[in-house]
């Protein structure tokens, strides 16, 4: 089998679609972390996968923010599948148990761990050379540590805590575990492109718990005699694990220097691979002797700030011969809609038999000729009629429907009128006179339609006469367009045939240049000294004194200073005098 982890940083950054994703990786387990969408924003297509069976978990307080999801083959579908780490959030008999002590962390604790989206967790069956064996897969986002949030910091650690409890209870029930996602912590000195303190690298909180939480030695791995070349024999030497749960990746390759998951897109630093390495899949030492051939980082895939990392296992999965609950497809919103593209593409004749099976089945307020006409048009003898009004003999329409139709046929009575209609004098009535008051021999001559005849006549003869104006007018000034265009007066003396003196040109032009010297534009970009090249504008976003001010950096990206085609160290503040 093979299982990934991907942190997306946000499930709509697919640029394939995700199941052309999903599938290009040939895996039959995929974690993503940073979804970044909550229930009431996923839709059905990014729920539910042809050949994936899917289980969210999403942020409860902040929307476009943290979640992950775990997408498994229909072939590795698992038994059992609950969201979060803490079991509040279980609300189903499928739960996966095992929750380990958890006497440390009060209830308002474990419901805010819970409370950002940021575990699932999918239980497996494996199959054994005797008897069926079980997986665990725990899929993790793990907070950041803020350093302008202090808060942040314990709760990052109080989430190690809460998954090494987990973990270890599950394995301790006999399942061999996975541990995958962005643990948001650099274990070594290796892992991080440029370490402030070698020193004091170790003292980091987050690296003390790895050190506790993982296992390994550098002699029970292998690598290429190039990265040993490389690597820092010192650095593994204080390297000492003691834990239950093995880093996949440095199990094979425990020398290779510049192995990252991770670049900042604001630098540009994924071109000059100056990054680290937060993704891992750990897993349970058993496991790992039994069963792991082989695991990577993939840093050729794009649209992300992270990269994959995926392990390769020789155990076989057993699929279970139906979905977890918690199973996004499952989901209200989601269940009965979905259907294949061959529902859709129905012949006629198979219509029209599904019409005889099921006319006893349809509402009363439907006849039988709207039956007809709604299951196919040709059974109701209706091709060629599609101008035709309905009959007037159908069923009996509800308030609703008047209304409705009412004001749609009012609004389609309307034609639409041009310009010279509103021009049209709006007929007045007449006061008749003693003359139009004296009955006429001809019976025809007294009725409404003869005198509305005429008013008609009178009003059409006001309307050539006002379209004859208009239309000379358009004449006329087309005629002086075109002589100003081809050789008329010069530039100079049209302006002032319109209207416009020298004197208010001089003023227009002292007007602009005072609102250019008060809303000027991006100061001019200085060259950096190393490479002679323009530098780039950035802001100040983080709090404090220099909010908000401007600065000219190198625009090349950001890389070691031992390497010439990094970002060279020029910095300049913008004059705010300017």
């Amino acid at each position: 089998m093979k299982i990934i982890t991907w942190n997306i940083n946000g499930i709509r950054s697919f640029k394939y679609g995700i199941k052309k994703t999903l599938d290009s990786f040939n895996a039959d387990i995929i974690c993503v972390q940073e979804t970044k969408v909550t229930r009431d924003l996923l839709d059905e297509r990014t729920a539910v996968v042809d050949g994936y069976n899917s289980y969210f978990s999403f942020s409860r307080g902040r929307s476009g923010y943290s979640g992950v999801a775990t997408f498994c083959k229909d072939s590795a579908t698992p038994f059992a599948a609950e969201e979060g780490l803490t079991g509040l959030l279980v609300n189903n008999g499928e739960a996966v148990g095992c929750y380990g002590d958890q006497t440390a962390f009060s209830t308002e604790e474990l419901q805010s761990l819970d409370g950002e989206g940021r575990a699932v967790i999918t239980q497996h069956k494996l199959m054994g050379a005797e008897d069926p064996e079980t997986l665990t897969v725990i899929n993790v986002y793990c907070p950041r540590a803020d350093p302008e949030k202090p808060e942040r910091k314990l709760f990052k650690l109080q989430f190690y805590r809460l998954l090494q409890s987990r973990a270890e209870a599950i394995v301790g029930s006999g399942s061999h575990v996975i541990i995958l996602g962005d643990i948001n912590t650099s274990h070594r000195p290796i892992d991080h492109c440029d370490p402030d303190d070698v020193d004091n690298f170790e003292k980091n909180p987050g690296r003390k718990w790895l050190n506790s939480f993982l296992y390994g030695s550098l002699e029970n791995g292998t690598d290429d005699e190039e990265d040993e070349e490389k690597a820092d024999s010192e650095t593994f030497q204080k390297f000492v694990p003691g834990g239950k749960f093995v880093d996949t990746f440095r199990h094979f390759h425990p020398t290779r220097v510049g192995a990252f998951t991770c670049w900042s897109t604001l630098t540009g630093a994924r071109q000059t691979n100056y990054g680290t390495r937060i993704d891992y899949i750990f897993a349970s030492r058993s496991l790992v002797e039994k069963s792991l051939q082989n695991a990577d980082i993939m840093p050729e895939v794009e649209g992300s700030d992270h990269c994959p990392v995926w392990a390769q296992l020789s155990c076989t999965l057993v699929p279970s011969p139906r979905c977890p609950s918690l199973c996004t497809r499952y989901m209200p919103e989601f269940v009965g809609r979905q259907q294949k593209l061959s529902s859709f593409l129905v012949k006629v004749s198979e219509q029209k038999a599904a019409f005889r099976d099921n006319t006893e089945n349809l509402p009363g307020s439907q006849e039988a000729g709207e039956v007809r006409e709604n299951v196919s048009p040709e059974a109701a003898g209706l091709q060629g009629n599609a101008g035709r009004k309905r009959p007037s003999n159908g069923p009996p329409e509800t308030s609703t429907s008047k209304g409705k139709k009412s004001k749609s046929v009012k609004t389609a009575a309307k034609p639409q009128g041009s310009l010279l209609s509103f021009f049209k004098p709006k007929p007045t009535p007449e006061v008749p006179s003693s003359h139009s008051m004296r009955p006429s021999p001809n019976p025809a001559a007294n009725c409404i339609d003869s005198s509305s005849e005429i008013h008609k006549t009178e009003d059409d003869t006001e309307y050539s006469k006002l379209t004859e104006q208009l239309t000379n007018k358009d004449n006329e000034e087309k005629s002086r367009n075109s002589k100003t265009i081809t050789g008329g007066p010069s530039s100079q003396e049209s302006i002032q045939s319109n209207g416009t003196s020298d004197h208010e040109t001089t003023n227009s032009k002292k007007g602009s240049d005072f609102w250019k010297s008060v809303f000027h534009g991006p100061p001019q970009p200085p060259l950096c000294k190393v490479h002679k090249e323009p530098c780039i504008l950035r802001t100040v976003k983080k709090a404090g004194p220099t909010l908000g001010r401007q600065f000219f950096v190198c625009a090349r990206p950001q890389g070691h200073t031992s390497n010439p085609e990094a970002r060279c160290n020029f910095f300049a503040w913008v004059d705010k005098s300017r």
